[in-house]
């Protein structure tokens, strides 16, 4: 299971992300999306925005930075589109499948937990990344050490997210919170509102880089979470095509990896794709 350290993965990053090579002539046959794409020029790509580390839109200065993103940015190279043809849409967790399904985006690459219930409504692409739920708690906070400690908190989550569905079920005492976005869950918590806000540990760790002093992650993750590329079901020369420019990519993998959520000090190893 790959763990996030602390650090600095806020939106701005000390290490240089890696240019990615735009492939030319790329030979897909098979694929509706990639036909819709080598059409338009454009690729569309939903994310979050609201992710430091990970896919996070600078309100300042309109740039958008994390692991998600340059792994976005990196697909579409490989398909033959330059990172200003990308169209980047901020997309909700409980929207994902909806997205896909009706095209409103060709690829979704936002911290997007593969579960067998998703894929019978879209197909993924990969893992490029395995995280694990966990915690996130005020500074001040002795009440809550682990997810053993939730019975009677207000604990928050994305709406439709795997993690809120995780305490829905396996944690009946606890009182779920949701909001459609983890940066509302984090200000439920700041304000007291809420007492623990849940998801990927890795996300988890990015919030808490940006107000040590107020913010902390305790326990260990307490579930597996695998982080797919979504795209439109049933679609499967993308669906390889994309498992193998990951597969192959090892080295561009890792580069990512470092200016980005390696900034925290830790070193994780590229998971394999799935194929199935």
């Amino acid at each position: 299971m790959t763990g996030c350290g602390g650090g600095d993965t806020g939106g701005e990053s000390t290490s240089a992300a890696p240019a990615f090579e735009v492939a030319k002539d790329v030979a897909l046959t098979g694929s509706p999306t990639f036909d819709k794409i080598k059409s338009s020029g454009v690729v569309r790509i939903g994310v979050k925005e609201d992710q430091p580390g990970l896919g996070y839109l600078d309100a300042a200065t309109g740039e958008r930075s994390g692991f998600d993103i340059e792994i976005a940015t990196w697909m579409a190279a490989s398909l033959g589109v330059a990172k200003d043809k990308i169209e980047f849409k901020a997309i909700p967790s409980a929207n994902r499948e909806t997205a896909l399904a009706n095209g409103d985006v060709d690829l979704y690459v936002g911290t997007y937990s593969i579960t067998d219930k998703r894929k019978a409504i879209v197909d993924f692409a990969g893992p490029y990344f395995i995280t694990g739920q966990g915690l996130l708690v005020a500074k001040d906070n002795t009440d809550i050490k682990s997810e053993k400690d939730l019975a009677g908190k207000n604990v928050c989550s994305a709406v439709g997210s795997t993690p809120i569905q995780n305490i829905r079920e396996n944690f009946p005492e606890a009182k779920p919170q949701e909001f459609d976005l983890y940066s509302k869950c984090v200000e439920s918590l700041k304000n007291g509102d809420s007492d623990a806000v849940t998801t990927d540990q890795a996300i988890l760790l990015g919030f808490a880089s940006q107000d040590p002093d107020n913010l902390k992650v305790v326990g260990e993750p307490f579930t597996v979470e695998k982080y797919g590329i979504g795209l439109a079901k049933g679609d499967t020369a993308l669906r390889t095509f994309l498992n193998k420019t990951l597969t192959d990519g090892g080295a561009t993998w890792t580069k990512i990896y470092e200016s980005t959520l390696g900034l925290s000090g830790t070193k994780v190893d590229q998971p394999a794709v799935d194929q199935y």
